[in-house]
């Protein structure tokens, strides 16, 4: 059985079994595709960033400017959070956050 960080890395690098949200900002970006590869590539996890382990978030930089990643976790109807449900990525602009 995969641990959540396994499933969240799979799903990061793949956006395979997850939603993928993008910030309205990000998405008229031109380092959108830049930064997409740097979350699907992100592997700098450190207890400082990742205290739980699970490799849900993180904020790291492309080209001098600071952008996040998140999961969040939900129900099968995505309304309510449950813990390690259907995930949702978001990526954005760490001002979007």
């Amino acid at each position: 059985m995969k641990t959540i960080a396994q499933k969240n890395d799979l799903y990061r690098q793949t956006f395979i079994g997850c939603r993928v949200n993008i910030t309205h900002a990000l998405n008229a970006s031109p380092k959108k595709e830049d930064v997409i590869t740097a979350v699907r590539s992100f592997n700098a996890f450190t207890p400082q960033n990742d205290p739980h382990g699970e490799h849900d978030c993180a904020f790291f930089d492309v080209d001098g400017e600071t952008f996040f990643f998140k999961f969040d976790y939900y129900d099968d109807n995505y309304e309510f959070h449950q813990e390690d449900g259907n995930r949702v990525l978001t990526i954005g602009f760490a001002s979007d956050y």
